[in-house]
């Protein structure tokens, strides 16, 4: 592991590859620059930071993948875009615990930059969960690409990769709960990094995301129990938000706690399921 002030878990795989969270403000940027990070690859659903990146001297790529595992066409551009693009590169999901790591594996791997065995002790080191089985089979199953199959590759390594609007929906919902566990973590109360932000208003923005989601057309088509879970979620952050208003500061974790447990629910049974058995299902 490295040691970098500014970046979450960052790991390096391989001379060229370097694994961690997503970097965030100036301080970050300049930590990757200080590293000689020439390519930033993002497999998180998050719009990149491009402007950013390009200040100092750095460029974005989005290739954008699941917690359900890599699908093989993404492990070939992950491995073209390693074996290709100008290093060292800096790959980064959002906490750097689990898209990340299992795409530098599965890219160094398929790039020939390590050996097959190498890879799923590479998420055991960042900590990737055992939850995310499509990730770890996807390490288990990366083999080295031949070397004309990337050659004839055509890839265009986009700066920022267009997303359904469900998934788009739903990489802003993780990132409005993992800002309000920051707060709940800091006892509901404004942090010192961040005084302008108020506890309720983070709570809002969150059961926001859940009203305008269950008004599109395509969770419409989703089966009811996803529905459901959407529903409870949304009853939860309001309740959390109405106990935020209030500053009845003790009765806050209950409300917050059901909102994390029904994350949790629909992630395992919709998000994090293998890529090999939603294939199944869909035979």
């Amino acid at each position: 592991m490295l040691t970098a002030e500014h970046l979450p878990n960052p790991w390096q795989i391989h001379p060229k590859v370097i694994s961690g969270g997503l970097p965030e403000g100036d301080a970050a940027f300049g930590q990757l620059a200080d590293l000689g990070i020439k390519t930033i690859i993002s497999v998180d659903g998050a719009r990149p930071d491009v402007e950013l990146a390009r200040k100092h001297g750095m460029r974005y790529v989005h290739l954008p993948h699941g917690y359900d595992g890599v699908p093989a066409e993404r492990m070939k551009e992950l491995a073209k875009a390693v074996r290709d693009l100008p290093g060292p590169i800096y790959i980064h999901c959002h906490h750097g615990k689990h898209r990340s790591p299992a795409a530098a594996a599965v890219a160094c791997v398929g790039a020939g930059l390590l050996a097959p065995a190498a890879a799923e002790p590479i998420l055991i080191a960042a900590g990737t969960s055992d939850a995310y089985q499509g990730l770890y089979q996807s390490a288990r199953e990366a083999r080295q690409f031949e070397k004309w199959l990337l050659d004839e590759m055509q890839v265009e390594f986009p700066e920022t990769a267009r997303l359904p609007p469900l998934a788009e929906a739903m990489v802003a919902l993780e990132h409005a709960h993992d800002h309000l566990k920051q707060v709940a973590e800091a006892g509901w109360k404004s942090q010192p990094r961040h005084p302008d932000i108020s506890p309720a208003h983070e709570a809002l923005l969150l059961r926001e995301h859940f009203t305008e989601l269950l008004r599109t057309d395509e969770v419409q088509q989703q089966p009811e129990k996803f529905q459901a879970l959407l529903r409870e979620s949304e009853s939860a952050a309001r309740e959390l938000e109405e106990t935020l208003k209030a500053e009845k500061l003790d009765e806050a974790r209950q409300p917050f706690d059901r909102l994390t447990t029904n994350c949790k629910s629909c992630h395992a049974a919709y998000r994090d399921v293998p890529l090999s058995q939603k294939a199944k299902s869909a035979r």
